[in-house]
């Protein structure tokens, strides 16, 4: 009646329908999502309440209502947000389609960041997909663990320097054992000019 009269219409086709209150309650919903004076968060609220107090699936609201599935469910899952989030969409400051995005941030106090950090930049949805998968990957490659330790060389028993020692004096060079476990290391030698390491061969050859 009002629009009408705001139209200046004398007459408008009216059809009475009894409807019980779970229609009563879907007509409102069918109403308010086309409405743009209402933010994501109260078309999300009515959505949940319908949800909650018959029982129903998304999948079966949609139905009920003509509406996509993904349209129901992207829209309470605005409800999971942090409510700091939650104020920053409900004031326009963040779109549903920011929020989406947002919601794949498992970290509470992260999700608030970033949505901040977003809002900073003026990014668009298609920007915020790519800010948001860089930050991901930095954050992967910061939590990824420092490499292990080598485990310590075995101690070198009062044998091994025995055969360490008497290879030095046999070669007339440095020498080193390096255990690497308990049948494993390396013997090294080490030769100071070239004339050095031919006479190390030498040795080594008879």
């Amino acid at each position: 009646m009002r629009a009408a009269r705001v139209a200046g219409l004398n007459a408008v086709p009216v059809r009475i329908v009894n409807f019980n209150d779970q229609q009563v309650l879907e007509a409102a919903l069918v109403e308010n999502i086309q409405r743009s004076d209402l933010n994501p968060l109260e078309k999300a609220l009515g959505f949940k309440d319908y949800l909650d107090r018959f029982k129903m699936t998304h999948e079966q609201l949609a139905g009920r209502l003509g509406l996509a599935r993904s349209t129901i469910t992207n829209l309470v899952a605005l409800l999971d947000l942090p409510p700091e989030v939650q104020d920053l969409v409900r004031v326009g400051q963040l779109s549903t389609g920011h929020a989406k995005l947002l919601k794949g941030v498992p970290d509470r106090d992260r999700l608030v960041s970033l949505s901040r950090e977003i809002i900073s930049r003026g990014l668009s949805v298609h920007a915020t997909d790519a800010f948001l998968k860089q930050a991901f990957q930095e954050s992967k490659a910061d939590s990824r663990p420092e490499p292990a330790e080598a485990k310590a060389a075995p101690e070198k028993t009062a044998h091994v320097q025995g055969l360490e020692d008497e290879l030095r004096q046999k070669l007339a060079t440095r020498v080193e054992i390096r255990l690497r476990g308990k049948d494993k290391g390396q013997v090294i030698l080490s030769f100071e000019s070239n004339d050095d390491f031919e006479r190390l061969l030498e040795v080594l050859r008879k």
